[in-house]
Order: structure tokens, then sequence, then C-alpha cells
């Protein structure tokens, strides 16, 4: 053996092996960074090392067969000073030898060199978890969450970036949870984490970036400032993050990042409150409020781009959903019109005049162009593909609206609101297993949501006709009436308490239980203290036909009255609404003004037709298949009947056979050879 390292030096081995380990691990290092700056993919840098390492066996054999001398390449073994001449037994141990050595060395290496590339290999995807308030005062805590959220917005400008929404990084907030967990949940690779201190006019932020898959920090950064400079504190935060995680910026992304939003101090500080109050978007109080100091924002600061888009956004929900007047549609318009003038290049103008034309005046084509825009300055805000796949659905164009919705649900992968719409598609294209292991994930996000169980009840009645998991859900409720696990009911909002109270008092109507659904209705306010009229109205029209089933003429003639009165009061007051004439529909067919009725239901069939919105359009043609059973035109509701059983809508043959509306329809040849028709489809 000895011999045989004297021969090694002899022929230059160690030389060889030396230079080849020197000159690999430069390649591994420069392909480390230049393939990811080339956007190669990633398995091109573990080919490359696996390459290197098969190559050290093979330059060890050639350095033992071969130098390089002044006379150019030369066999080794002719050279002066070589060993006596051995066998070839020998000469083949020899180089079995070296190869065995080679190889083994190879993968001493690769052992430590491949999960080594593969840990330091980082996606270009984040997730900013809740910055800790270590404010004195608790109120602050508003403060640092608008930094969270100023920072999300300015890393959401950049396109090379994958970032999870807002929404599935707050339930984090406060929980002690391992960072590779959280990494894997929300599908990141990094994370950023921080606190926020502000004292007067002094702010201070530190925030730490770390390796989802090994926890690692990969840097650490304090930031004292002025409040004035808070908006450079962002700026520096997106410029490294980006940098660290390879991200490539385009000019119009660096200029997105670095402009500042406003220069008046006590405008943020507004702004920043009432956008926290804005998320939430269930509380009309709050949204009341969040409109307030968005107005003072903007008194502050007329030059407040992006208060005066929010302000626009806002007017645009809240005339979506509590108040379909004029005044709040004209604000939702004129906020971002103003908007738009002020900055035309602005994503959240664009936002806002998308939103103003897709709620306020249906016109869809135009909203999405908007949206298009918006989405190019913001191609991470999971929102703008939410609202799109919501408009493409209504267009008719389910499959456009399904990947739009599942993008959505991935750039916000802890939220049940992009699960809950993703779950709309499904079930009303009658995708049931992926209707029932959509709603299952989403209950997985939030078990207690009264919401989400309420659609699982709904799935398995209109997809089975199956009862079992509306019986679960009773047993809950039936706690609540004998005051057991009051604390998770007084939790939910007064109206979702109104809505999962509904909700059970529909089921027991299915299954034709009708004195419970009297009782449950009754605990019901009979006048609307909620910021939906149609709320009232619903229970009126159910206890009515309860007790129309029950024989109790009088109570139900009362009932019709109260629903008739509230029905006419909500159309007042909102004309162009198509639900309010739905409702107002239904009261009068119950009273016997069959004329009136139909009149009413076709109203709201005009206001919103299906060829106009092929997703909530279905609801007023329901609704006048309800009026024709009720005044006893059976062939025009058969009609209906079969045409939303022939396209995506939620009517199913399983509820069709359950509701009592349709009770009349129940002995004509023609509804029988419907449900046959139709039984069994998908």
């Amino acid at each position: 053996m000895a011999s045989f390292f004297e021969e090694l030096k002899r022929r230059n081995v160690y030389r060889v092996a030396a230079a080849y380990f020197v000159v690999a691990g430069g390649l591994i290092q420069l392909a480390s960074v230049v393939f990811p700056a080339w956007e190669l993919p990633d398995w091109s840098l573990r080919l490359t090392i696996v390459l290197l390492l098969i190559g050290f066996p093979l330059a060890l054999i050639l350095g033992w067969a071969f130098d390089l001398t002044p006379q150019g390449i030369q066999s080794a073994a002719s050279l002066p000073g070589q060993m006596p001449a051995a066998g070839a037994r020998h000469r083949r141990r020899n180089v079995a030898f070296l190869v065995g050595f080679g190889v083994l060395v190879s993968g001493v290496a690769g052992f430590f060199l491949l999960p080594r590339a593969a840990a330091n290999r980082m996606e270009k995807s984040i997730a900013v978890l809740p910055f800790e308030n270590f404010s004195d005062k608790p109120e602050n805590a508003y403060f640092a969450d608008g930094i969270q959220d100023d920072i999300l917005t300015n890393l959401s400008k950049i396109g090379d970036l994958k970032v999870i929404s807002r929404t599935s990084v707050m339930p984090y907030r406060g929980k002690q949870k391992n960072v590779r967990e959280i990494g894997k949940e929300l599908g990141v690779s990094a994370i950023l984490e921080g606190s926020v201190r502000r004292e007067g006019n002094r702010v201070r932020v530190n925030v730490q970036l770390i390796n989802a898959a090994n926890d690692r920090h990969i840097w650490a950064q304090d930031y004292d400032r002025e409040l004035t400079d808070v908006f450079a504190i962002q700026t520096d935060l997106a410029q490294k993050i980006a940098h660290e995680l390879r991200a490539q910026l385009s000019p119009t992304e660096q200029q997105e990042i670095t402009r500042k939003p406003t220069e008046n101090n006590e405008a943020y500080l507004a702004f920043v409150e009432a956008r926290n109050l804005q998320h939430e978007v269930e509380d009309p109080p709050k949204l009341r409020r969040a409109v307030e100091l968005y107005e003072r924002a903007i008194q502050l600061d007329p030059n407040f781009v992006g208060a005066v888009a929010n302000l626009s956004i806002l007017h645009s929900w809240i005339y979506h959903s509590f108040d379909p007047s004029d005044r709040e549609r004209d604000l939702a318009r004129e906020y971002a019109e103003r908007a738009l003038a002020l900055a035309p290049e602005s994503a959240e103008a664009h936002v806002a005049r998308g939103f103003s034309l897709y709620y306020g005046e249906r016109d869809f084509d135009a909203a999405l162009r908007e949206f298009e825009i918006a989405k190019e300055r913001l191609p991470n805000d999971s929102e703008l593909y939410l609202v799109t796949g919501a408009i493409q659905r209504r267009q008719n164009k389910w499959a456009e609206s399904t990947a739009n919705l599942e993008k959505a649900v991935a750039l916000n992968p802890n939220a049940t609101w992009p699960l809950q719409n993703l779950y709309f598609n499904y079930q009303m294209q009658r995708q049931w297993d992926l209707a029932e292991r959509t709603i299952d994930r989403a209950l997985a996000l939030n078990p207690k949501a009264a919401g989400l169980r309420g659609l699982k009840v709904e799935l398995a009645i209109a997809a089975h006709g199956d009862f079992a998991e509306a019986e679960k859900a009773m047993a809950k409720f039936q706690e609540i009436l004998q005051g057991k696990g009051e604390d998770w009911w007084k939790s939910l909002p007064p109206e979702a308490q109104v809505e999962a109270t509904l909700g059970v008092a529909r089921v027991r109507m299915l299954q034709r239980r009708y004195s419970e659904v009297v009782e449950i209705v009754q605990r019901l306010p009979k006048e609307s203290d909620f910021s939906k009229p149609h709320t009232p109205i619903a229970a009126r029209l159910l206890e009515a036909l309860a007790r129309t089933r029950m024989g109790q003429s009088a109570e139900a003639h009362s009932a019709l009255l109260q629903a008739k009165e509230l029905a006419e009061a909500a159309v007042r007051k909102a004309p162009n609404e198509e639900s309010r004439h739905a409702l107002l529909a239904a009261a009068l067919a119950g009273l016997g003004e069959k004329d009136a009725a139909i009149a009413e239901a076709e109203k709201a069939v005009e206001l919103l037709p299906i060829s106009v919105d092929a997703f909530e359009g279905v609801q007023p043609k329901g609704a006048l298949a309800q009026v024709y059973a009720l005044t006893g035109e059976n062939q025009k509701a058969i009609a209906i009947l079969d045409e939303l059983l022939s396209r995506p809508s939620d009517l199913t043959v399983e509820f069709l056979k359950l509701d009592p509306i349709y009770d009349g329809l129940r002995n004509d040849p023609a509804f029988q050879a419907l449900l046959e028709k139709h039984q069994g489809r998908a």
C-alpha cells in the first residue's frame, strides 16, 4: 500500500483531486447564484452537483493514467521514475482501489452537499405574520396591523413573488406555533415576523426574516424612525425581502413600492384605523365608523388616493350587502372616479372603479377590465382573483371562474370566504364530491362557523335527501334553546344568529315538522332590527306556510299581512333590487292576490334575468316558479323548474321532492315526469 500511495504522488493524482474540488466548489457556488437569477428549474442545481460528483472518480482515473508535461499529455506509466513493472493483477487492484476511493469520497460529499443545496434553496414565496403591538397603549394595536398591511400590500405588487393574503395569516396571531409548520400550512418558503412600538411620533419596528424550511433566521433588522419615515421602512423591507428571495423587480414595481401614499401623519393614522375596521365585513356599525375615518383622512389630505379608493370600495360593499340605495351606489361611483382622476395608474383606483361597476352598475365586462388592469400592479392580491371568478360565473363562464377561485384559495389558504365561493361553483354545477370536500376544508379552518355548517346541511339534503347532517346541527341548536353552549352562540354577530335560526326553521319545514317551525320563527323579531330587511319577511313567510299546513288559517293570514307590509316598505326603499320584489310576490301569492303576485315575480326576473347573471339570476327565476306553483299555474311552474334543473343552479330533484311549496304539483303527471327526467343527473 505504501508503494501505491507513492505512485499516487508521483502521478500527481493528489494534485488532480485537490484541483478538482476547488474548481467543482467554485462551479457549485456560481451555479447557486446564477441559476435562480436565470430562473432555471429547481432540479438544475442538484443535477450540476450530481454530475460533478460522478466526475470526481473519472478525474482520478485520468490523473492516474496521464500527466501534463511540456511535451504534452503523456501516459503516466512511461514517465521517468516509474515503479517497477507489476503484474496485471496488481494493476487492476490499484485501479479498482482508486475508483472505489473516488466513489466513496463522492458519496460522502453528496451526502452533505445535496441536502444543503435543497435546504438553502428558497422558493419565491412569503407570509407576513401579524406584528406584535409593543406600544404602551393597547389601542395602538391597529397601527401594528397597519404596518403589516402596508408591507403585505408592497410585497403583493411584486409579480415574481407569491405572497399569502392577510386573512390567512391573521389566525396565527398570538399562537406559539413552529415556523416550519406555518410554512408548510401556508405553502411558503419564508416567514416575516415583527413587532411595532409607537410612542407619539416615534416608531420602532423590529423584523425577522426566517427560512421556513429549516427555521433559520436569514436576517433581522431594527428601525427606529419618526412616524413620517414609516413608509421608508416599508419600502426598505420590500426591497430586502425581494433581494433575499431573488425576486426580480420591474421598473414599474420598483416605482410602486417606493411611492409615498400621504405626507400627512394624522391622515395616515385615520386611514390605518379605517382599513382595520373595513375588514369587519359583516358588522355594519364598524363599517359606518370606517366611512367616517376615511372621510377624515381625505379631509386632512384630499390627494390621499388610497383613502379615496378604499372609501369607494367600502360604499360599494355597503350598497351590495346592506343598503342598496341610490346614495350608496352614487357615492361609490363618485369616489372611484375621484381616485382615478388623482392617480390614473393607481391599482387601488382601478379596483375601486371595478367594484363600482360590478356591484353598482352590474356592468361585468367593464368591471373585469378594471380588475385586469389592477392585477398587473397587484399580482398577488387574492381578492382580485376572487372577484374575477365571481363575475365570470355570472357570465356563465364556469371553468374560468373555478380556475380563478382556486387561485384565490392558493393565495389565501386559511380563509373560509374563498373556499365558500369555490363551494358555490361546485354546488351550482351539482359536483357533489368536490362541493363536499371544499366545504369540509372550510369547516376544518373554522369548525364553529354557523354559516358553513348550514351549507354542509344544505348540501346533504339537496344532493341526497339526507337529514343526518341536519340532525347533528339541530342538536347544537337545541342546546342553545336550553341555555347551553351560549358562549359560542353569543360570539356570533346578531345577524348571523338570526340567519342560523332561520336555517333551522327551513330544515324543519322540509321535514314537515310545522309546529317546530312556528316555535323557532317566533323567537325572531317581528320587526327589522337588522341591516337586511329580508330576514323578518322570510321569517313571516315561513310561519305562514307552516300555519297553513297546520290548518291555522287566521294566524297564517296575519303572518302574510305582516310579510306583505314589510316587503312593500323594502321595495319602496330599493325598487331595483330583485329579491325584494320576489319576497313581496311570495306574500301576495299566499294572500291569494294572484295577478299582483305574478307581476311582482316577473318584475324580479326582469330586473335580474339569467341571461344577464347566470349565478344570481336563478334566484328570481326560482321565485317565479314558486309563485306559479302557489297560484295554480302548474305547467308554467314545471317549465321553469325544468330549465333550472337543466343548467347550473341550486335547485335539485331531492329538494323538489321535499319542499311543501310544490305540494300542489305532486299529482301532476308532468311533475312526476320532470322528477324522473332529472333524477340522478350530476
